[in-house]
């Protein structure tokens, strides 16, 4: 099988669950622990974003399936989180309470150089390191966001979910999730020249306590 690589991202790290994060009044234990000595990058971020961010990793663990020949000191389990101002960053990476305070001072946005060069340097050492890996985007392609730095470096081999197109947060999710339990992966196409845009699918069924969660935020 072909070996795949997903880029994740990122939350809204100067939204209302971020600023609940980073208060100092937090005695929550997630909270406690970023302050203290710093937590798991994929864990605050789902915090942050709740069920759209929880669908996505859970779906990259599920699925990913790293070049073996590749540098895995780059490419370790093919999952990426993209950061707002440190590039491509491993869910694993332990991040602190400054981290996240600077990365909502970071636009994420094709103008901000802060943002794109350095998710273009990582972006071109990963592409180097796994020439063979199919890189997939589970994110708004409906944006430039991250598809006007992502195509230019891998080209026809970044895909992104199709049935992403016309879902809201919530319900890609859900939708991700649902397929984490099924195990079977989704359709995944070319974002270069790809229809972007459609109208929305049929609200997905409930999913139990999957529900729960916040990231309403299109990211």
């Amino acid at each position: 099988m072909k070996p795949r690589v997903f880029l994740l991202s990122p939350a809204n790290c100067g939204g209302t669950r971020a600023q609940q994060l980073l208060s100092d009044r937090a005695s929550f234990d997630l909270a406690v622990r970023l302050r203290a000595e710093g937590a798991p990058l994929g864990e605050v971020f789902t915090f942050m974003s709740g069920l759209y961010f929880r669908g996505k990793l859970a779906y990259a663990l599920r699925f990913a399936r790293p070049d073996q020949d590749a540098d895995p000191g780059i490419v370790g389990r093919g999952i990426f989180v993209i950061t707002p101002g440190a590039g491509l960053r491993a869910p694993e990476t332990i991040v602190t309470r400054e981290a996240i305070t600077s990365f909502g001072r970071v636009g994420i946005g094709v103008d901000e150089p802060r943002y794109r060069r350095p998710l273009e340097a990582a972006a071109l050492r990963l592409a180097e390191a796994a020439p063979q890996a199919e890189v997939v985007l589970l994110g708004s392609v409906a944006t430039p966001k991250y598809v006007d730095v992502l195509v230019a470096i891998f080209g026809n081999r970044l895909m992104f979910p199709s049935s992403f197109v016309g879902r809201g947060d919530m319900s890609r999710g859900g939708l991700m999730l649902r397929h984490v339990e099924s195990g079977v992966e989704l359709d995944y196409v070319p974002v270069a020249g790809a229809v972007r845009h459609g109208t929305r699918p049929p609200k997905l069924e409930p999913l139990g306590p999957l529900r729960s969660g916040s990231g309403r935020r299109r990211s």
